[in-house]
C-alpha cells in the first residue's frame, strides 16, 4: 500500500525510498515486530478467558507435556495478523505472487483455526477429520499452484528447476499442478507435525523463511540471476516484503511461545506458515530447495510415515515415539535441549540451501 507514496516522489526525496524492496522489508518487518508485542498479551488473555482448559494435551503423550495443561492455542492468529497486516501494508499489492501466498497462508491458517477450534471446544485432540482437512488444502494449494504457472514466464511455465544444475529443466507439463499442490500440502502437515515443544517450529519457520526470501529476491532480479546463473522470475522480489513480515511476527510470537510457553501456534500458525513456505517454494521455482533449506520439517514427517508403516508391517517401532522430537524426549532429552539443537540444525540446512544459488 506505502508503496504508492512513490508517486509524489520527484527521485531526490524521501518517497523515492519506497520504491526500494529492501527499504520496504525492513518497514515490513518492524511492522510486524511491533504488532506482535502490542496485541500479544491482549489475545493471550482473550483466547485464555475463552478457551478456560486451554488446548488439550495427548494422555499417551511425554509425561512432561501434563503441565502445559491450560495453556491457551490459536496463537497463529497473531502471526498470521502481523503477516497479513505488514505485507498489505509495505508490498506492492498489483503483484501476482504476493497476493497467492497470501491466499495459501490465509486459507490455510482457517482450516487450522477450524481444526483447533473443534479441539477446543470438545476438548479432544481429535479436531476436524484428517480426509477433510486434507481435501481442502489440496484444493487450496491446486488454485495456488495454477495461479503461480499463470504468471511463470513462458520458457519456465509447468518446468521444475534443478538446483546445482544450471539451465537444467524438466518438462512436467500439467503435473507440475499436482507435483506443486504435494510441495504446498506436505509443507503445511510438516510444519504441523513439527509443532509439538514450545518454540520448536516457530524458529525453523523463521530460518526458513528468511533463506526464502533471499532467494525469492534474487531469482526477482535480472542482475543476480545472470550473476548466479539461475532462473529470471520476474516479481518474486516482492516476496522478500512477506518473509520479512513472517520474521517479525515470528519474533513477536516467540517472545510469548518461548518455554514456558504462554500460547502454543496451533493448528492456525502452523498450518498457515507452512502452506506459506511451499507457496513461495513454488513461486519461485524452489521447490526442491524448499526440501533442504526446510529439511527439518522434512525429517520430522519421514518419522511419522516411517513409524506408521513400519508398525503397521511389524506390531513393533522404529522410534520410542514420534515424531523424531518425542523420541529424544523419551530418551530424557530436556525440552530446550532438543529446541535449541533442532533451531542449531535448522540453520545449518538453510544455509546450504543458499549454497545452492551459488554453487553451479
Amino acid at each position: 500500500m506505502l508503496y504508492w507514496l512513490t508517486g509524489l516522489s520527484d527521485g531526490g526525496d524521501v518517497f523515492n525510498l519506497f520504491r526500494y524492496i529492501t527499504f520496504r522489508a525492513g518497514g515490513a518487518f518492524m511492522t510486524a515486530l511491533f504488532f506482535g508485542f502490542i496485541f500479544g498479551p491482549p489475545l493471550i488473555n482473550v483466547l485464555r478467558k475463552r478457551q478456560g482448559k486451554g488446548q488439550p494435551i495427548r494422555s499417551d503423550g511425554p509425561e512432561t507435556h501434563a503441565a502445559k495443561s491450560g495453556t491457551p492455542t490459536m496463537g497463529g492468529l497473531l502471526i498470521v495478523g502481523a503477516l497479513m497486516t505488514s505485507t498489505l501494508l509495505w508490498a506492492r499489492l498489483d503483484n501476482p505472487y504476493v497476493w497467492m501466498v497470501l491466499f495459501v497462508t490465509l486459507s490455510f491458517g482457517l482450516i487450522g483455526f477450524w481444526d483447533d477450534y473443534a479441539k477446543v471446544s470438545k476438548q479432544n485432540v481429535q479436531g476436524v477429520p484428517g480426509k477433510l482437512r486434507l481435501g481442502l488444502g489440496f484444493l487450496i494449494a491446486a488454485i495456488a499452484a495454477a495461479w503461480a504457472a499463470w504468471y511463470h514466464p513462458g520458457e519456465l511455465q509447468y518446468q521444475l528447476a534443478l538446483p546445482v544444475f544450471k539451465d537444467t529443466l524438466i518438462n512436467l507439463g500439467w503435473l507440475f499442478v499436482p507435483f506443486a499442490m504435494i510441495v504446498i500440502v506436505g509443507a503445511a502437515n510438516a510444519v504441523n507435525l513439527t509443532d509439538g515443544l514450545d518454540g520448536l517450529a516457530i524458529m525453523p519457520v523463521m530460518i526458513a523463511g528468511g533463506a526464502l526470501g533471499v532467494i525469492a529476491y534474487a531469482v526477482g532480479r535480472v542482475d543476480f540471476t545472470e550473476y548466479l546463473d539461475v532462473h529470471y522470475v520476474p516479481g518474486t522480489g516482492e516476496i522478500l516484503i512477506f518473509t520479512a513480515g513472517l520474521f517479525g511476527g515470528g519474533l513477536g510470537f516467540l517472545w510469548y511461545n518461548a518455554p514456558p510457553a504462554a500460547v502454543f501456534m496451533g493448528d492456525t500458525g502452523s498450518l498457515a506458515l507452512g502452506g506459506a513456505l511451499g507457496a513461495i517454494a513454488v513461486a519461485t521455482k524452489h521447490e526442491i530447495v524448499l526440501a533442504i533449506v526446510g529439511g527439518l520439517f522434512v525429517v520430522e514427517a519421514l518419522s511419522v510415515i516411517i513409524q506408521v508403516l513400519y508398525f503397521k508391517r511389524t506390531g513393533k517401532r522404529v522410534f520410542l515415539m514420534a515424531p523424531i522430537h518425542h523420541h529424544y524426549e523419551k530418551k530424557g532429552w530436556a525440552e530446550p535441549q532438543i529446541v535449541i539443537r533442532f533451531w542449531i540444525i535448522a540453520l545449518i540446512l538453510a544455509m546450504i540451501g543458499l549454497a545452492t544459488l551459488k554453487i553451479r
